[in-house]
């Protein structure tokens, strides 16, 4: 399985982001998949999951302002980003698991490439 994310860039205070999370040698229901941020010197956050039924599970630092969503499909996986905040400014990565409720990093078997996110004061 192999995971290319895509979408980062640079946006000021309050604006929106969508991440794309393309999935090849699986099928995005088939899998558990989340994403992931890291900030300098900082430990890996996790964020956001989406697994069977499409049920979701989000961290506090982002509920109500991120939407993860999956596209069966294109077999992709959003990462909507709403209302961004300086301390959003990170590395995001996409990841897969086998495991349905899986939040932490060691519970994920995939991961992809990061994609920087920069969020201007």
């Amino acid at each position: 399985v192999q995971l290319q994310a895509s979408g980062g860039g640079l946006v000021q205070t309050g604006g929106s982001l969508r991440l794309s999370c393309a999935i090849s040698g699986g099928t995005v229901r088939s899998l558990a998949e989340g994403w992931f941020r890291q900030a300098p010197g900082k430990e890996r956050e996790f964020l956001a999951r989406i697994g069977n039924g499409d049920n979701t599970y989000y961290a506090d630092s982002v509920k109500g302002r991120f939407t993860i969503s999956r596209d069966n499909a294109k077999n992709t996986v959003y990462l909507q980003m709403n209302s961004l905040r300086p301390e959003d400014t990170a590395l995001y990565y996409c990841a897969a698991s086998h495991n349905n409720v899986a939040i932490s990093t060691h519970a994920y078997n995939y991961w992809g490439q990061g994609t920087q996110v920069t969020v201007s004061s």
